[in-house]
């Protein structure tokens, strides 16, 4: 049975009523994702606990940072953390689905722990099914809503399994958003690549950055590389 709660360096995040629990790809991603302390807005969408809303809030110290859920008791949990930390003045979730968010504003930073299982079988749960099948948020609604609520000069970073992930870099341009970033995740330096962070803009880059990353050393310890990310965060 997965632990009540999760402590991480400057808050902690509660996780008994989420069906996702805290878990390395959210954490990969608040962490890899270009959040600068100039950002003024952030958004989450599919927040879950809150992790990597929170994540963000702690990066950038002036931003207000909002968080949308489409299921109940994860966007109530993921607003008790959010009181429960120490930037809960800039911290905002919206028990909704982001179809039908419609902010009268840009956001400078939307990041993304999308649902990516659509062709396995259904949980018996439905706050799993929403959790972890795109069924409520299918590939190109999520690159159309990110078009629409990301500033011209914003940035979107998500992480997705290797084969959804090639798949939707190649659908987000039909949208306007345009790979410029790319940090290929594998546990172990001889395994497969098994996770894809991505940044886009709305604008092309000239030269695509793309590097790889290891999580695990042979002896089961975090990879240099894994630690040094993640510093600012994990205890």
């Amino acid at each position: 049975m997965a632990n009540k709660y999760f402590r991480f360096k400057q808050f902690t995040v509660r996780q008994e009523h989420c069906a996702m629990k805290v878990g390395t790809d959210g954490v990969l991603l608040g962490s890899w994702a270009t959040v600068t302390a100039a950002a003024t807005r952030i958004l989450d969408i599919g927040t879950g606990t809150g992790l990597i809303a929170l994540m963000a809030a702690q990066r950038a110290p002036v931003a207000l940072v909002d968080a949308i859920e489409i299921e109940e008791e994860a966007s109530s949990q993921a607003g008790e953390n959010f009181e429960s930390s120490p930037w809960s003045d800039r911290l905002s979730v919206y028990n909704m689905a982001i179809q039908d968010f419609r902010p009268e504003f840009k956001y400078d930073v939307i990041l993304s722990n999308p649902p990516y299982f659509s062709r396995s079988l259904k949980s018996e749960s439905l706050k799993k099914c929403l959790a972890r099948h795109n069924e409520s948020l299918p590939p190109s609604d999520l690159a159309a809503c990110v078009g629409r609520l990301l500033d011209d000069n914003g940035s979107f970073a998500a992480i997705l399994p290797y084969e959804e992930a090639n798949v939707f870099i190649a659908e987000a341009v039909e949208y306007g958003l345009y790979l410029t970033r790319r940090t290929d995740i594998r546990g172990r330096r001889a395994k497969p690549v098994k996770r894809v962070l991505m940044e886009f803009a709305k604008h092309p880059a000239w030269r695509l950055v793309s590097s790889q990353m290891h999580l695990e050393n042979e002896d089961g310890s975090r990879s240099g590389a894994y630690a040094e990310l993640t510093r600012e965060f994990y205890l």
